[in-house]
C-alpha cells in the first residue's frame, strides 16, 4: 500500500509521515523531492531554478520508482508530497491508482493563518528558508478547493497522533506502539526534520 499525504507546505505533511513511519510496521518514506535534488545536481544548469515538478522528468522519473518500490516491497510506503497541479496529479496518482496499485491519498487541510503560524514555528534562522512555501500558500489553498479535493483532513485543531490515527483507520493499517524511549523518539524526529529542511 502506498499513503500519500499532500496538504499545503506547512501543513504537517513530514511531521505526520515520520510519525506513521514509526507506528507502521514494515513502512518506508518515499521522498519525490529527491529525484528532482538530483536531476539538478546532474544538469549544466538547465534546471538549476524554478520547481522540480514542472520537469517532464522528474514526474515520469517519480511514477517510474514509486511503482518499481510498490511492486518489489512488501511493506507501506509512506510519500509526503504537495502536489496542486491536476494534470501533474493525474501524471503520478492518478496513472498509478490505474495501474492497479493500492494508493490511498490525503490533504492535510488547514486555513491560511494556521499554515502561516505553522511556518514560522518551523523556520529555523539561517538554515532554512520558507520563502518558498509561504509564496504558495494561496495557491495550495485553491488548488485544494478546486482541482484536488479528494480525502481532506481538517487539520487546523487536530495533534499529529489525531492526524496519524484518522488516516491509519482510513487506509485500514494498524498502528503499533515504538518500543523506544521519549529522548530517541525526540532525537529521531530532530534528524528526520533537519533532512528535510529545504536550504
Amino acid at each position: 500500500m502506498i499513503i500519500w499525504i499532500n496538504g499545503a507546505f506547512g501543513a504537517g505533511k513530514t511531521t505526520t509521515a515520520f510519525e506513521l513511519n514509526r507506528k507502521i510496521e514494515n513502512s518506508y518514506i518515499y521522498d519525490p523531492e529527491n529525484v528532482g535534488y538530483f536531476i539538478r545536481k546532474n544538469s549544466p544548469e538547465l534546471f538549476s531554478r524554478g520547481d522540480f515538478q514542472d520537469i517532464p522528468l522528474w514526474r515520469e522519473t517519480n511514477y517510474k520508482l514509486i511503482k518499481l518500490i510498490y511492486d518489489n516491497y512488501n511493506g507501506t510506503i509512506i510519500i509526503p508530497m504537495t502536489i496542486v497541479n491536476r494534470d501533474y496529479f493525474d501524471e503520478i496518482i492518478s496513472r498509478l491508482i490505474s495501474d492497479g496499485v493500492d494508493l490511498k491519498h490525503f490533504i492535510l487541510y488547514a486555513n491560511k493563518n494556521t499554515i502561516i503560524k505553522r511556518l514560522k514555528k518551523r523556520s529555523i534562522p539561517f538554515i532554512s528558508d520558507e520563502s518558498f512555501a509561504f509564496d504558495r500558500i494561496d495557491r495550495c489553498i485553491y488548488a485544494f478547493d478546486n482541482f484536488i479535493t479528494e480525502t481532506k483532513i481538517i487539520t487546523d485543531n487536530m495533534k499529529v497522533s489525531e492526524i496519524v490515527s484518522e488516516i491509519a483507520d482510513k487506509s485500514g493499517v494498524p498502528l503499533s506502539t515504538p518500543n523506544e524511549s521519549k529522548l530517541k523518539e525526540k532525537l529521531d524526529k530532530l534528524i528526520f526534520l533537519l533532512k528535510h529542511i529545504r536550504m
